[in-house]
């Protein structure tokens, strides 16, 4: 393996808090209870507008209004308590150490994901980062996943796709990739059946490249 692209949520930054912030917020304007943080948990990893459905359940005539409501508030607080998970920087120093090309895949939209890798990462060189793009599908299409493989300049095989959910393994798979999933995001171990291999620390992602930590 000679290059990684990561997920975003659950995989480099725990951003759960900000985001069950932002739809709090946006519920409270509605009317609405707002859900708490393992409730939303729940339908982080889709996109925007899937967390929002998902929240509402049975109210989709609020979805377009909630949808707006939510992403003004998180693009008001984007990165108020996300914070990298232990082990990232050191894992992402030591890939830079070594010249291994990153990337960042994340189904947040572009802007936003940009800028929280920006506030958070601001030193690693990633090659790319693509947030959701209305020009193509989110995952788990492997569309953006094969549009990195072309920057990272390298065939998808020799890629790890990193990530916490379902939808990365599925897009890892599609693409052609090796499927690594964390078990320190945001998803039980179920929900990371399927991958090629698992993690428990982000420095054991090393050896999957031929190194040790």
């Amino acid at each position: 393996m000679r290059g990684v692209i990561f997920d975003l949520d659950g995989t480099l930054v725990d951003s759960l808090d900000d985001i069950t912030a932002a739809l709090a917020r946006a519920f409270g304007e509605l009317g609405l209870e707002a859900l708490d943080r393992a409730a939303v948990e729940r339908h982080v990893g889709h996109g925007a507008r899937m967390l929002v459905r998902g929240a509402l359940g049975d109210r989709a005539h609020l979805e377009e209004e909630a949808l707006e409501r939510f992403r003004a508030a998180y693009d008001d607080a984007l990165v108020v308590h996300t914070r990298a998970f232990e082990g990232v920087h050191a894992l992402l120093d030591t890939l830079a150490a070594r010249s291994t090309p990153t990337a960042v895949l994340s189904n947040k939209p572009h802007p936003m994901t940009r800028r929280v890798v920006e506030a958070l990462f601001g030193h690693h060189p990633f090659v790319e980062v693509l947030g959701q793009r209305p020009s193509v599908r989110r995952k788990p299409d492997p569309a953006a996943a094969l549009e990195l493989a072309e920057r990272l300049a390298l065939p998808p095989a020799e890629i790890l796709f990193v990530g916490d959910t379902r939808v990365d393994l599925r897009t890892a798979h599609a693409a052609g990739m090796v499927a690594v999933g964390v078990r320190w995001g945001m998803r039980r171990p179920a929900e990371l059946a399927g991958a090629d291999h698992l993690v428990s620390h982000p420095e054991d992602i090393l050896a999957l490249l031929g190194g040790g930590a």
